[in-house]
């Protein structure tokens, strides 16, 4: 496939004429996992930096136990993960925002050593999409308070606000159970790869020696250092320095032209979650000032 998923195998498959209703999409089977080894090229493992509540996913992806900043112990419990590691069998076209579907989606939670403590089950796909940023929601089957009960663990909380220029921020690997140390380096207004755009991404310092992002970490969270709040989700680099294409993100300026720097790696926005909540803490796409893409039937 593409971007920091391990899921390369994936045929790269783009379905024109997808449907996107709660009641008529069926949810394909998980694409098969990969045996971790070790990544490459070789990372520093931060001693200091904990994986606690960061999961591990069967698709070579990483994922993390997130709240809302107004979550309750007793509502269910959340998964926080990239739009290209929802456990569908095809990559999401642009264009496409899959709401509030059934899901059989499983992860291998984590302790602060890496360590798995638990297996999670969703039951619900909140929000997937690949079209303006690059984000998957699910509803897990166990509540926040019975998960902390069972294993200890609390959920990592969602900021409900932009991130600085400057932060700096972990990104803890679920799947590669190492953290890489990082710093924002501005913000991208417009990110493209291959058919995808995005808006308002994350790029992080480059070079940097401890920011080395590798395939196995899409998906993992960037947690702001002072805060320990999620700031967005890790999700792309360029891998071979070309332009706009598969694997190689290019930064688009508003006349057209655009840069690619090799190595450069990027993740996406998260508060835009908050931006779209009720008071019973749903996703309402229709909200006034939510950032949120709506499918557009």
């Amino acid at each position: 496939m593409t971007f920091l998923s391990r899921i390369s195998r994936r045929p790269f498959q783009l379905l024109a004429a997808l449907v996107v209703t709660a009641t008529a999409l069926t949810v394909p089977t998980a694409a098969a996992s990969a045996a971790p080894v070790s990544p490459q090229p070789a990372v520093q493992q931060l001693q200091s930096a904990g994986l606690a509540a960061t999961i591990s996913l069967d698709s070579g992806c990483s994922a993390s136990l997130a709240r809302y900043p107004s979550s309750s112990d007793t509502d269910r419990a959340l998964m926080l993960t990239n739009g290209h590691c929802w456990e569908g069998s095809v990559v999401l076209p642009p264009g496409v925002v899959l709401v509030d579907l059934p899901s059989i989606r499983t992860g291998e939670l984590l302790d602060a050593s890496g360590q798995p403590v638990a297996t999670v089950q969703a039951d619900r796909l909140l929000y997937a999409t690949m079209t303006g940023t690059d984000v998957a929601l699910y509803r897990l089957t166990q509540t926040f308070a019975q998960i902390e009960d069972a294993t200890g663990l609390s959920a990592l909380t969602i900021a409900s606000s932009h991130p600085a220029d400057g932060t700096a921020v972990s990104i803890p690997s679920g799947y590669w159970k190492t953290t890489y140390s990082c710093a924002i380096s501005g913000f991208v207004p417009t990110l493209r790869e291959a058919v995808w755009t995005w808006h308002d991404s994350i790029r992080y310092q480059y070079p940097d020696a401890t920011c080395l992002t590798v395939g196995g970490t899409s998906g993992s969270p960037i947690v702001d250092d002072t805060t320990l709040q999620i700031v967005g989700i890790n999700n792309t680099l360029n891998e071979q320095g070309q332009a706009c294409t598969l694997n190689n993100p290019c930064e688009v300026d508003p006349d057209g032209s655009f840069t690619s720097t090799p190595g450069q790696n990027y993740g996406q926005q998260t508060y835009w979650f908050t931006t779209c909540l009720t008071s019973a803490n749903t996703l309402d796409l229709d909200k006034a000032g939510c950032l949120l893409p709506k499918p557009l039937i």
